[in-house]
């Protein structure tokens, strides 16, 4: 059964229902004229860069990389030292490409509101702020008329995600390609897992396990001239409304795919969580531990866990039990109850799904073909982790409709170095954090 017909929650045709709505319906996908993507004349796609730290190095190179006639021509960041690393990085990893660099310094934006110039002159935005800023991000993209690429997570609070659903309801409606960095979807190995398992190999699905542990961040060091709205930007990980806790920005992958093989999101999520071994007050207000039980509308249960302890054993990976067998994803391996190997994928044929994931949204571009349109996916996978996050915060169950309804909103009334962020530290420069059984969030 297609993935994308098979919905078994009610939290996912609630999602999807008020997507329909917002949307006013779901127009058709016809191949449409390059004209309707490209603004000039010479066939270049002109690409904007938000957001200049590693990630969007990463994603820029990469855009930069594909067959398509592509350039970046601006960029924006609210640092200028990210900016100039950044820009001097792409060029160096580009090598031979770095012709496809074509920013005058014009055309590079400093400030909260550098994003509106640097999306004016483009064609395709690649976003990759922390994520607290994506919502407002694609929204400007979208009401620009603009293809995107955004990293995941696409939210950070039940509030970012209902204005992602409103915006993706608008991209559909304009045909606007947008491609969301969930890799795992883009990646070879993964997507012949699929295959088999849509195919019958492990029978009906039992349970799901996903794991992302692994060891220490890094921490930017405190600077006297810092405000505290610069400092927790440049340490924006450890702050929920830029990061939403790493079970939201870095295990959404894993959640994702135990999502992608049910076929629907999760109706609930409980769960446990705290802060063991990463306590000092440069760790900010999130925890260095999550477990959560997301249950679905079928029964099936899926089990995550997620950690950054240093010198603890890691494991990034997912594994899906059916009736008939199991499937590591990580070994890309499939074996029945009494472990014989029931399909091997070939490691030789693994790509880069980095890369892979741009290649197909500038194909498409190129093409003048309305193709992707991950943005409601992606907030599905994000939502799910918010549930979780609040799960484990509260020790309530927390339920997915109450959640994606509630308002909860994580932001500051307005954005400047001088505004006030929405958790401030206490005297001794400690941050307030989430108390299981104390901290509430829904009646």
């Amino acid at each position: 059964m297609d993935n994308e017909k098979k919905f078994h929650g009610e939290g996912r045709r609630e999602f999807v229902k008020q997507t329909t709505l917002l949307a006013g319906g779901l127009l058709a996908m016809p191949i449409l004229s390059k004209a309707n993507y490209f603004s000039g004349s010479t066939g270049v796609i002109k690409i904007a860069l938000i957001g200049c730290g590693g990630r969007g190095t990463g994603a820029a190179t990469q855009a930069l990389s594909t067959k398509e006639n592509v350039e970046l021509v601006a960029m924006a960041d609210a640092f200028p030292d990210r900016l100039s690393n950044s820009f001097n990085d792409i060029k160096e990893a580009l090598g031979d490409k770095a012709n496809r660099v074509n920013v005058p310094e014009s055309n590079k934006f400093i400030g909260f509101d550098a994003y509106k110039q640097a999306i004016a002159l483009a064609d395709v935005v690649i976003l990759a702020t922390p994520p607290g800023f994506r919502p407002i991000h694609f929204e400007e993209a979208v009401k620009q008329g603009k293809h995107v690429f955004m990293e995941k997570p696409v939210a950070t609070d039940p509030a970012g995600i209902k204005k992602v659903l409103e915006a993706a309801a608008v991209a559909k409606t304009k045909k606007l390609n947008v491609v969301v960095g969930l890799q795992r979807r883009y990646q070879n190995s993964y997507r012949e897992l699929y295959k088999r398992f849509q195919d019958g190999m492990i029978g009906d699905m039992l349970s799901a396990q996903v794991w992302w542990n692994q060891g220490a961040l890094w921490v930017k060091p405190r600077k006297p001239e810092y405000t505290e709205m610069e400092y927790q930007m440049r340490n924006w990980y450890y702050f929920n409304w830029l990061c939403g806790d790493h079970i939201v920005e870095q295990h959404i992958h894993n959640i994702d795919v135990g999502n992608w093989f049910m076929g629907a999101t999760p109706v609930t999520a409980g769960g446990m969580g705290g802060r063991a071994v990463r306590t000092g007050k440069e760790f900010g207000e999130i925890f260095d531990h999550h477990f959560v039980e997301y249950r679905y509308a079928n029964g099936v249960v899926m089990n995550s866990q997620c950690r950054h302890w240093k010198d603890a054993p890691s494991k990034v990976d997912e594994e899906i039990v059916g009736t008939k067998g199991r499937i590591y994803c990580d070994k890309a391996q499939i074996v029945d109850h009494k472990g014989k190997v029931l399909y091997q994928f070939d490691k030789k044929k693994e790509n880069n799904p980095y890369q892979t994931e741009h290649d197909e949204l500038f194909a498409a571009i190129a093409k003048g073909e309305y193709k992707f349109a991950d943005a409601e996916r992606g907030a599905q996978a994000t939502l799910s982790a918010i549930i979780g996050r609040l799960a484990t915060y509260s020790g309530q169950v927390i339920d997915w409709n109450v959640a994606l309804n509630s308002g909860l909103d994580l932001h500051p009334k307005s954005y400047s170095f001088d505004a006030q962020p929405p958790v401030m530290p206490d005297a001794s420069g400690n941050y307030a954090y989430a108390k299981p059984g104390i901290t509430k969030y829904f009646t």
